[in-house]
């Protein structure tokens, strides 16, 4: 975890004061101890969860929330309450003031369109200093300024996070080790992530014939710096992919790389957070044996009044090299919603989209037949998240 990332989200993205349940649920827990740390129980147990409905104009695509859904709203339903809903929970373990653990579990629409509950987190973490710690297990993959909360949305303002650019990374976790190192320079404050392991993700039949793609060889670095009222990220990840589907592919091109494929990825990021209002924004680039190279970004703003958060969001994903599976690809979002903190732990969200030419499967939508690339879609979401 990077954590004065984790740190200043929690300023930019919640107007009021989050009680320590929330706190655990949320997962911002820092590798520091104090003597009120030392009083609490060696077990602590945190729940969120999100229940949301969507709606879609295009009748002609599914809108989903994430790659691995296989349904969502448009063409199965013209309101879908599958795309944004899930339910975790999560119990830390402190076993002493540099030995602890957690486990995070979360059910929410898989590939098989199942709701099976899933492992998402499960780590276990030692402190060598209150600034050097080295964790081991299934551990959040740190590629943006949200990886840490990007499922719970009690944390952040949107309905979802920008799926142009999160979506460039669909894998939210990684079987493996991290370690990172934290440095003050005056009033700089700067962390250093390092992590290598590997991972899998399954997707429903319509996006990938035969369902998997592993990555058993990945690695990467993240450098988080916080001065004041600012925040900046970079990172980039190195990763090999295998594709077992690929090799039935009589394309010496395609069926060759189903068992080597690499993929690199970098990313920039910023949030400026004052207090009344906030403006953040992430640019991503990837490039991919199978998948050529696309370049995403977008920029956020907002203004607290009171309990709510109005803001406006433009995303941006495009192609800038053909891919070899897969047909173009490219889109612009602008989109404009607000977030009302009903009382403490839940919240209440609204947002519309208005997607300019959504033209390839594997971004946010699942076309059937019929389907024309190119022209603009209306997605209206609503949601309830909150913590337990």
């Amino acid at each position: 975890m990077l954590y004065p990332q984790s740190n200043h989200k929690l300023k930019m993205l919640r107007p009021h004061r989050l009680s320590a349940i929330a706190l655990a649920a949320m997962t911002l827990y820092s590798s520091g101890t104090s003597a009120a740390e030392e009083d609490q129980t060696m077990f602590s147990f945190g729940g969120f969860g999100s229940l949301g409905v969507v709606h879609s104009n295009e009748s002609k695509a599914d809108f989903t929330g994430n790659l691995s859904q296989p349904n969502g709203a448009g063409f199965t339903r013209k309101w879908s309450s599958d795309v944004d809903s899930r339910i975790g929970g999560q119990v830390d373990a402190r076993f002493t003031s540099q030995l602890s653990a957690v486990l995070q579990v979360i059910a929410e629409q898989q590939w098989d369109n199942s709701y099976m509950p899933k492992v998402e987190w499960a780590n276990v973490k030692y402190a060598f200093t209150p600034d050097f710690n080295v964790r081991a297990g299934r551990i959040a993959l740190p590629n943006f300024l949200f990886s840490d909360s990007r499922k719970v949305g009690y944390t952040t303002v949107w309905v979802r996070p920008p799926q142009e650019v999160y979506q460039r990374v669909p894998i939210a976790n990684n079987d493996g080790l991290d370690a990172t190192y934290r440095f003050h320079i005056g009033k700089v404050n700067n962390s250093i992530t390092a992590y290598v392991g590997r991972t899998r993700l399954k997707f429903p039949a319509q996006r990938l014939p035969g369902n998997l793609i592993k990555a058993p060889h990945l690695a990467g670095v993240v450098d988080t710096v916080k001065y004041g009222d600012l925040s900046l990220q970079a990172a980039y990840m190195r990763a090999k992919l295998e594709v077992p589907s690929l090799a039935a592919i009589p394309v010496p091109a395609i069926s060759s790389l189903a068992g080597d494929s690499l993929v690199h990825f970098r990313q920039l990021g910023a949030i400026y957070d004052p207090g009344k209002w906030f403006v953040t924004g992430e640019w991503v680039k990837t490039r991919a044996d199978l998948f050529g190279k696309r370049t995403a970004w977008y920029v956020t703003g907002g203004w607290r009044i009171d309990k709510f958060t109005p803001y406006v969001t433009y995303a941006s994903q495009e192609e800038d090299t053909p891919a070899l599976v897969g047909s173009a690809s490219g889109q612009k979002n602008a989109s404009t919603g607000v977030r009302w903190d009903v009382v403490d732990n839940v919240d209440v969200k609204l947002q519309y989209d208005r997607i300019n030419r959504a033209a390839r499967p594997s971004d946010m939508l699942l076309p059937v037949p019929g389907f024309q690339p190119g022209g603009k879609i209306g997605v209206f979401s609503a949601v309830v998240d909150f913590t337990f």
